[in-house]
């Protein structure tokens, strides 16, 4: 079973394809991104599967504010597709893609995306727009434009394209707040699956905390896994809480086919909004950088081990942050349940303040910082627990 891309060539009269086959160390397997004419898959994703319960405190009191004023399915449609674009992407070139392994002369893609202000911006995934010669934005009334690129970001598959249309005409969509979202919530997505343009399918939150893979292979930590059926050509397109927020934006399914098997994937609104701002503001984004490969120490592995439950470093990049501020991974190796861990090297547990027994715990604390911050680590070896702080440096391309 692997995880698709949801694209689909315009020309094309069938989406199937095979599965793509992906080694995940222990994860939930490949992913595929959503959308039209994708660029070549990365080798391999590795995804932490991590559910979070049920939220106490501030979130648990936000959830219930929501079901509050929940929404019928009907009234969120009524009060956001006229926000939701189907994207048309012109290609030219021979160009690579899991639909067309050999190359095509040219083409057109598809995808989706939604207004973010009366400027114009719409958001859409980095998949989507990459390698296109032109783009065409449809609304939901008809109208058809051209639209540019502002800038895209393919390190969290985002991007924003902008349309010269009145403001009176645009009816953006309000972001929501993903770290309040529980699992079970109800959630909708909107879209142009297979070119369908305002295509609405509802579901719930089925799980938080997941790690995917970006086009340029970096993980996007936190991602939404939902049950709401997103297909080929929804790339792009915004889910939706119950009170018509959007919360995420639909870009990877996992399948063993190439259609929607109920495991869909979102980059949370918090990374959505941090991204988008900066795009909006400069056409670019720099996203800080540790350097070191990590990896989840779960409850079993740390008690096989004898080391505490956080994120090992099995890897210190040479020259890079975490090497200048004395990180260091361990060179010796045991296997728990066939993943393999290093036993004496650095295990982060907590990162500015906060709890780390995750990946994603880790990279969601780093994506929230520039280059430049400093961040304040507790670090566990042999027993001893230090603090070190790391100035994060620049994330390469």
């Amino acid at each position: 079973m692997g995880h698709r891309m949801l694209d689909r060539p315009a020309a094309a009269a069938a989406v199937a394809a095979a599965a793509l086959a992906v080694g995940a160390g222990g994860g939930i397997g490949g992913y595929a991104l959503l959308a039209g004419n994708p660029k070549d898959a990365p080798a391999a994703a590795v995804a932490t599967a991590i559910v979070k319960p049920s939220a106490t405190g501030g979130t648990a009191q936000a959830a219930a504010a929501r079901r509050a004023a929940a929404l019928s399915i009907i009234d969120i449609y009524k009060t956001t597709s006229a926000g939701v674009v189907e994207i048309t992407v012109s290609t030219a070139g021979s160009r690579a893609t899991r639909l067309s392994p050999f190359g095509q002369q040219g083409g057109e893609a598809e995808g989706s995306g939604f207004v973010i202000d009366t400027a114009g911006n719409i958001v859409t995934n980095e998949h989507v727009i990459d390698g296109g010669t032109a783009i065409r934005v449809k609304f939901l009334n008809g109208r058809e434009v051209d639209a540019k690129l502002v800038g895209a970001d393919p390190s969290t598959d985002l991007a924003v394209i902008k349309v010269d249309v009145p403001a009176a005409d645009l009816k953006p969509l309000s972001f929501g707040d993903s770290t309040a979202l529980q699992v079970g919530e109800g959630v909708v997505a909107i879209g142009s699956p297979f070119g369908l343009e305002g295509t609405i399918t509802a579901g719930i939150v089925s799980a938080l905390g997941r790690d995917i893979q970006s086009p340029n292979n970096y993980p996007i930590a936190n991602t939404i896994q939902t049950d709401a059926a997103i297909n080929h050509g929804n790339s792009g397109g915004p889910l939706l809480d119950a009170t018509g927020k959007v919360v995420g934006v639909n870009a990877q399914i996992q399948s063993g086919g190439g259609g929607s098997d109920g495991v869909g994937f979102a980059i949370p609104s918090a990374t959505v909004k941090q991204v988008t701002t900066q795009l909006v503001a400069s056409g670019k984004i720099a996203h800080a950088f540790l350097g070191a490969r990590i990896v989840t120490i779960s409850q079993r592995a740390a008690t096989a081990l004898g080391i505490p439950r956080g994120v090992l470093l099995a890897q210190v990049s040479a020259s890079s942050p975490a090497a200048a501020a004395g990180l260091k991974a361990g060179t010796v190796a045991k296997t728990v349940d066939g993943q393999r861990y290093t036993t004496d090297g650095d295990v982060i547990t907590g990162a500015g303040g906060a709890a780390v027994l995750t990946t994603g715990d880790l990279r969601g604390t780093i994506d929230a910082r520039k280059p430049g911050d400093t961040l304040d680590l507790t670090v566990v070896n042999s027993g001893v627990t230090r603090t070190v702080t790391v100035t994060l440096g620049t994330r390469p391309a």
